[in-house]
Parts: structure tokens; C-alpha cells; sequence
């Protein structure tokens, strides 16, 4: 299902009967468990006034009273946003996230909020306290994560779109894992007021749909500048759409060898390798590059994100408006005994390394080394970018994982970070479609840009979603 569908549907009927059959699809796709909640008052309301819109020829823009899905970690005011934890189960937010809101503003209609890993932590979206998200694609594997849910929404069809967040490729990831086409924008592209926060130098607002086109208008109206949020930048907002159909000859597409090479399952290898040699009959150029501290992004990530996770999280403190402990006797108890029952063994795994990274004695020679190493990284990237538009990558190591991984294997499950983390530690956009198929299951191609060049990634996606 793409956004011209929906169109099509509103356009023949009401936004507000597509919004009933949104809610009818869901029903019917509980057992996938996408949602953790729906919004039918909210959502009937704004397709009320999409439809009353469009009778008086006033329609908003092409995303008037099209159902989207967000991510259960974006504040909506009067709905829970949850994280998919125990400690939020009932929190309920008092104000809508900046990224919903313009899409809003634009006449979308959110249908309700998607499952995730518990506070984005998580490849798999199995640390969710709600339960797991299945793959539609394949029922025996993981869907991704941590915006697991999101990308099921699509896959599954009950909506065109759906907005997630990605901290180490929390969007790439269940893009590649469901077979949809998933974008991180540049850090600083979309504001993340109103997202709760894991790692807040690493995490950026994006989106799913079921092809490329489709995710131009998510951009064009949730990108900008925000007051609200002194992290996003004051980078002219251009038309994303503007290199749809352009085709691909000339551009020059690089390969690093140190993404093409061991870790890599070697079937996904060549069914990659096989969708650029079609773009290179096409005209593109391709080059290989280097990227050699790459290496070391899974360390660096894996100690700035917890870092800074073990910070944000620390307001959820059984206190304010989080769950708090019936058993605990005095304050110092609230506090453990809250965060010990509401948080998830992900998430304390998270907070614990954090916390000891952050200490005394061990800051320098971790943190501070890891931020380090993330600087060499982006210059790796900024070099590869002298002599390249944009550079092809695997998604993933292989195929979706099986379910169970989150108890089973949980270094794998770190593993699967190898190629997503690096674009988030060095800001750039990521986008990931499907490229071919091995036994019935996606292979995942990532598109990483230079920084602000979404657009770039946009028209190369396209093009190869539509070679013959």
C-alpha cells in the first residue's frame, strides 16, 4: 500500500472511512502486535476535518487525511506514550512532539502509537514490555528494532506511513528485516523535542513507507528548524522530491571494502553486489573506498550510547510521573525499587555500563576515547565523500535473526549494529530499501549521504526501485 492508494481511497470515499478501515486492518493484524495503542477519537476528529476541507477545496497538502503510525517514544498530547515500558505504562503526555505536530499541521492523521524495544534499546524489539513485534514476512524472525513496530505497520499494510527513531539504525534495521524502505535524516534535520531521549547526540527522527517516493512529503513538512530543540539546524529545508525520477547515470557510488568484506554473510553479498552491478549497467559509477576506522564503531557506540542513555534515564526516578514501587518504605528505596520493577534487564544492562563508563577513574579511557574515535570516523566518511555522491552499504550482517535472539545471542544481536551504527555517530542520513530476496526473506541495501543530502538518497533509491 503507497500513499497514492490512500489518496485514491480518500478521494473515492472520506478520510474518514479510510481511517475506519485503518482501524479494521489493525484489528486484524493484532497478532503481529504493531500497536500499543490507537487514537479513534483523535484520529476521527482530524479526519472530520480533513474531509470538510477538501468539500470547500481548502485540502492542506498531499498528506490531507492520510492515517500515519508513530512510534510509541513521541509525545501526542492526551494520548500514553509508553516506551514500550513498565515504567511509562501509564503515562499519559501533555504535549505533541514536534515532528507529529507538522505533520499534523499538514493534515495527517495519526492512527495510533507503534510497539518498540524498550526505551529504543534493543535490534529485535523483543525488550518490549508489551510484548514482541512479529515479522509479517517471515513469523520465525525478527522484525528489527527498535522501531520493530513502525515498520511492521507498513509492512503489514494497515498504513502507508509511519515515523520511528534511530539511535545505531533503529530504522534501517526493521526496514531491512520487513522488506519496507526506511530513512534517518542528518542529525540536526528534525527536531527531537518531544521524542524521549536515549542518546540525545545520536538520535534522530525518521520514517518508513513501502517505497521511496513516498517519504519525500514526511520529509518536506517534518524537517526544520525548532526552537524547541537547539540541536536542529538552520539548513534550508529543500524539496526532497526534487531528484525523483532523474535516474542514475553519472553518479559515482562508493563501496568500502571494509563493509564488503568478513561479517558479511556472503549469499546477502552477492544478491548486494548484483543490485549495484544493475545501477552500474545503468550509468552509475562504481568506486571502491575505504572507511578504516569503521572497525571500531560497534566499541565507540556501544559506550556513548549507554552513556548518555544511563543520563536521560536517570528523570525516571519513581518520583514524578513514572511507576512507583507500592512495596518501597522511605525515599532511597522509591527510587531502586521504582527503577529495579519498571525498567526491563535491557535497559538496566544499559544504565549499568553507562554508569560505569561515566565514573571516576574510567571516563578518560572511555568516553572520552570513544568520542575520539567517533571524530576519526566522520573524517573517514568526510574522505570517502571527496570522491563519491553516496555509498552503498549492507543493512544488516544476513538475514533477520530468529526470534528469541534478545536471550539467546545477545553479542550477535550488537553485531547486527556493524553497519548502521557508524552513520549515526558521524550525523550523516541512511536510507535502506530492499534489494533482492534469499528464501523468501528481504535483503536490505543502505544509501548513506553526505550530511544534509537526503535528497540525493531519495533519487537513488528511487532509481533503483524502478529498473526494470
Amino acid at each position: 500500500m503507497n500513499l497514492s492508494d490512500v489518496k485514491a481511497q480518500i478521494q473515492a470515499s472520506s478520510a474518514i472511512a479510510v481511517v475506519e478501515q485503518t482501524f479494521e486492518k489493525i484489528e486484524k493484524n493484532k497478532e503481529f502486535n504493531a500497536y500499543l495503542s490507537v487514537c479513534k477519537e483523535r484520529a476521527l476528529e482530524q479526519a472530520k476535518a480533513s474531509d470538510e476541507r477538501r468539500k470547500s477545496g481548502k485540502s492542506l497538502s498531499v498528506l490531507d487525511g492520510v492515517p500515519i503510525a508513530v512510534k510509541d517514544n513521541m509525545c501526542i498530547e492526551g494520548t500514553k506514550t509508553t516506551c514500550a515500558s513498565k515504567i511509562l505504562e501509564n503515562f499519559v503526555s501533555p504535549y505533541t512532539a514536534t515532528a507529529v505536530a507538522k505533520l499534523e499541521a499538514a493534515g495527517a492523521v495519526v492512527i495510533g502509537k507503534t510497539n518498540m524495544d524498550e526505551f529504543a534499546m534493543g535490534s529485535s524489539n523483543e525488550t518490549s514490555y508489551f510484548g514482541k513485534v512479529i515479522n509479517p514476512v517471515a513469523k520465525d524472525r525478527i522484525p528489527g528494532g527498535s522501531s520493530g513496530g513502525s515498520a511492521v505497520a507498513v509492512a503489514a499494510e494497515t498504513v502507508a506511513l509511519a515515523l520511528g527513531s534511530d539511535t545505531g539504525g533503529s530504522i534501517r534495521q526493521p526496514a531491512a528485516c520487513t522488506g519496507t524502505v526506511g530513512i534517518k535524516p542528518t542529525y540536526g534535520r528534525v527536531s527531537r523535542y518531544g521524542l524521549v531521549a536515549y542518546a540525545s547526540s545520536l538520535d534522530q527522527i525518521g520514517a518508513f513507507s513501502s517505497n521511496v517516493e513516498d517519504l519525500a512529503p514526511v520529509l518536506n513538512f517534518m524537517c526544520g528548524q525548532d526552537p524547541k530543540d537547539n540541536t536542529t539546524s538552520a539548513e534550508p529545508v529543500p524539496d526532497f522530491g526534487e531528484q525523483l525520477g532523474k535516474g542514475i547515470k553519472g553518479k559515482v557510488i562508493g563501496m568500502p571494502k571494509e563493509y564488503f568484506a568478513e561479517g558479511l554473510d556472503p549469499k546477502c553479498k552477492d544478491v548486494i553486489e548484483a543490485a549495484l552491478a544493475k545501477l552500474e549497467k545503468e550509468g552509475a559509477v562504481i568506486k571502491e573506498v575505504s572507511l578504516p576506522s569503521i572497525r571500531y564503531a560497534i566499541e565507540s557506540y556501544y559506550i556513548i550510547a549507554p552513556a548518555e542513555a544511563s543520563s536521560n534515564l536517570s528523570r525516571f526516578d519513581g518520583i514524578r510521573y513514572t511507576h512507583r514501587s507500592k512495596e518501597a518504605k522511605n525515599l532511597a528505596d522509591t527510587f531502586s525499587m521504582s527503577r529495579g520493577e519498571g525498567f526491563g534487564s535491557e535497559v538496566k544492562l544499559r544504565i549499568l555500563l553507562g554508569n560505569y563508563v561515566l565514573s571516576s577513574g574510567f571516563y578518560d579511557a572511555y568516553y572520552v576515547q570513544a568520542q575520539k574515535v567517533r571524530r576519526i570516523i566522520t573524517e573517514d566518511f568526510y574522505k570517502a565523500f571527496e570522491v563519491c555522491d553516496v555509498i552503498a552499504s549492507p543493512a544488516t550482517p544476513g538475514l533477520p535473526q530468529l526470534a528469541g535472539v534478545s536471550e539467546s545471542d545477545h553479542l550477535s544481536l550488537v553485531l547486527s549494529d556493524l553497519y548502521t551504527a557508524s552513520v549515526n555517530l558521524a550525523g550523516l542520513p541512511g536510507l535502506v530499501q530492499s534489494c533482492g530476496k534469499l528464501d523468501g526473506i528481504p535483503v536490505g541495501l543502505q544509501w548513506i549521504g553526505k550530511p544534509f543530502d537526503e535528497a540525493s538518497l531519495l533519487g537513488i533509491g528511487d532509481a533503483f526501485e524502478k529498473l526494470p
